[in-house]
């Protein structure tokens, strides 16, 4: 049993939402979510110590990885059905 917050994610589950949702193949899903970490990991945090993501820049950092054959819309279509697993999980939110 886990508390919710401290769960932690679970990388097969999160895809499996993602294709259901984007109807897209894991292999890509699994490649989109790969540059996304890069990214995230590059990121500089705010004073707040949280780190703050532009998402149309992480979507053209994403679409302009020569190994990234899908458009602007399936990128998008992948992360917001991450997001959206994350917000449905507790584990995340939006900033107004």
């Amino acid at each position: 049993m886990t508390e919710q917050g401290n769960e932690q994610v679970n990388e097969q589950e999160l895809i499996q939402y993602i294709a259901e949702q984007t109807k897209l193949d894991v292999k890509s899903i699994q490649l989109v979510l790969k540059h996304e970490q890069k990214f995230m990991d590059g990121a500089k945090t705010n004073a707040s110590g949280e780190v703050e993501i532009d998402s149309d820049e992480l979507v053209d950092y994403i679409v302009g990885r020569p190994d990234v054959k899908l458009d602007e819309l399936k990128v998008e279509s992948i992360l917001d059905a991450e997001m959206d697993y994350f917000m449905d999980k507790g584990l995340a939110g939006y900033i107004d």
